[in-house]
């Protein structure tokens, strides 16, 4: 499958809607809702079996996904405010909080589940500048030169990574309530 070429276009989601998506230890994708195919225009059989940086987008810096996997795969949750690509190359801002699915006989990962709704816009407008210039870094220093300069703004602010995204996106009221009635609905 070829990957899409990026257009500025944005499709605005729906606030009141959800996208789910369930993939196995490696990122390749089990379930999509019907929310997720039709916002990131591949069909279901295209999505199902595919690797879930199918919807990468080329404006999303390295070191973030680097985190969310780290953060994951520790079994440690991360929320994220992520751009996706879809089929057409237009592009759509989530914010993304995953929850991991253990065995409950062997305690191994067996899947990840990735909740999503529209991102702010004060968060996309927080974020962008910072991921334009992770992006830059990374092109000439790689994904260790993003890294520690990440490090440095949290310090700097004197943040961790967690309070930033939950002061930038508003993770309070009825915001958190919605992941944990996703979780409820779909874990």
């Amino acid at each position: 499958m070829t990957r899409p070429v990026p257009i500025d276009e944005e499709i605005i989601l729906d606030p009141k809607r959800y996208i789910v998506s369930k993939t196995d230890p490696k990122g390749v994708i089990e379930y999509g809702n019907d929310y997720f195919v039709e916002i990131s225009g591949y069909t279901e059989t295209e999505l199902i079996g595919t690797p879930h940086n199918i919807i990468r987008h080329p404006d999303m810096p390295k070191i973030v996904f680097k985190m969310m996997w780290d953060r994951i795969k520790n079994r440690q949750n991360i929320m994220a405010v992520v751009k996706n690509l879809a089929k057409d190359g237009r592009y759509y801002w989530v914010v993304t909080e995953f929850e991991t699915k253990v065995d409950p006989i062997t305690n191994e990962i067996v899947g990840y589940t990735a909740f999503r709704k529209a991102a702010p816009r004060e968060a996309i407008e927080a974020i962008e500048p910072l991921y334009k210039k992770l992006v830059e870094i990374e092109k000439v220093g790689g994904m260790e030169a993003s890294e520690k300069y990440l490090r440095g703004i949290f310090e700097e602010k004197r943040v961790s990574y967690d309070e930033y995204i939950n002061d930038i996106v508003g993770n309070k009221g009825i915001f958190k309530a919605f992941f944990k009635i996703m979780k409820k609905m779909f874990g």
